[in-house]
């Protein structure tokens, strides 16, 4: 049974370019600092969690999440400050670690980093990386990340990564450690890649009824068992958007989520999104769009079903307006959020 207490919420940007009110696109540079803006208004209103993404193409303005993160860090007080994905693959796991805990540092043990293979896959050319290694190169690196997380000297011999002998690497951590996520998509290898690591899960849901992740919780569960690890109470995220009107808001996601998932179609050789398939995902798979009771209801059914400990909303998805981003914070926070709490103690009082 869900524990509506301890349950968290929060939001995720890929950094997606931001539409002025006519219609042009803003710069990267205007986007990244309506970012820092997004963040310092859910922190306000109480939003649990802010991930920001990293990518390396012109349709999103954050290559460098980190960075956003430390800005967002002098403007806030309590929200928890991640990425969405950091892309370990193609990155040092050395630096990464120092990154983040230069983060957590910064502010007050809020850092969180999400490691993941990257399924964007532009950094990996970008920094040297071949394609063929994709799954040993974040398999080697988890691992070395994993001895990082340690704190102590490290001794390592790495095919991918450099070679270091009882090398402390600092700063060390204030807050008890970094706390670490794993970014997965839905693959079995990786639910028990991070079960067997002992790393809290994130599961990407962005097509589909979450019905058919309900057995990858139960590997992840089964497989921390079997290595003698904890099994964390499991995250999720999924693409959204919220507006006063119902209409306004499917108008609003129709135009700016297809237009993404079109684009980014492009290179992965998907079809165009059909309307039919933009409205069953709607109704009833992976984007929450509608007015605040339509997606609290649909939001308090997901963490139901799959026993949830966070759920985050990605919001922006597209060329949306700074107006329509920060109401939708406002409504996530101050009507959908409520709601989804007060749905689920209902339901935990009606089942006795």
């Amino acid at each position: 049974m869900v524990n509506v207490d301890k349950l968290e919420f929060g939001i995720e940007t890929f950094g997606d370019i931001v539409s002025a009110e006519d219609g042009h696109l803003l710069t990267a540079g205007q986007s990244i600092r309506q970012i820092v803006k997004e963040g310092a208004l859910a922190d306000k209103l109480g939003i649990d969690v802010i991930g920001v993404g990293e990518h390396h193409r012109p349709d999103y303005s954050v290559s460098s999440p980190e960075i956003v993160l430390g800005a967002i860090a002098s403007v806030t007080e309590h929200i928890k400050l991640a990425t969405a994905v950091t892309v370990l693959s193609s990155d040092d796991p050395v630096r990464v670690y120092e990154r983040f805990a230069t983060l957590e540092g910064l502010s007050e043990g809020r850092a969180q980093v999400m490691l993941g293979r990257g399924s964007f896959t532009e950094s990996f050319p970008l920094f040297g990386y071949d394609l063929i290694n994709y799954d040993d190169l974040f398999d080697e690196k988890l691992a070395m990340f994993g001895q990082l997380l340690k704190e102590k000297p490290i001794t390592w011999h790495g095919g991918f990564t450099q070679s270091l002998k009882d090398q402390d690497v600092y700063p060390k951590t204030d807050y008890d450690g970094l706390e670490t996520y794993i970014g997965i998509g839905g693959s079995p290898e990786s639910i028990i890649r991070a079960a067997k690591g002992g790393y809290k899960v994130i599961l990407a849901i962005i097509g589909g009824q979450a019905d058919r992740f309900k057995p990858y919780l139960d590997l992840y569960k089964k497989a921390a068992a079997q290595y003698d690890m904890p099994a964390y109470p499991v995250a999720v995220h999924s693409h959204g958007f919220i507006a006063d009107d119902e209409d306004e808001a499917i108008d609003v996601a129709w135009k700016n989520i297809k237009a993404n998932f079109d684009r980014i179609g492009l290179t992965r050789g998907w079809a165009p999104m059909s309307r039919e398939q933009f409205d069953g995902e709607t109704q009833s798979g992976s984007f929450y769009v509608g007015n605040p009771e339509h997606v609290a209801q649909r939001i308090a059914r997901t963490v139901k079903l799959l026993d949830r400990g966070r759920f985050d909303l990605v919001y922006g998805a597209g060329n949306q307006t700074a107006a329509q981003r920060e109401r939708m914070i406002e409504l996530y926070a101050t009507k959908v959020i409520p709601r989804v709490k007060e749905i689920l103690s209902q339901e935990a009082v009606s089942n006795g």
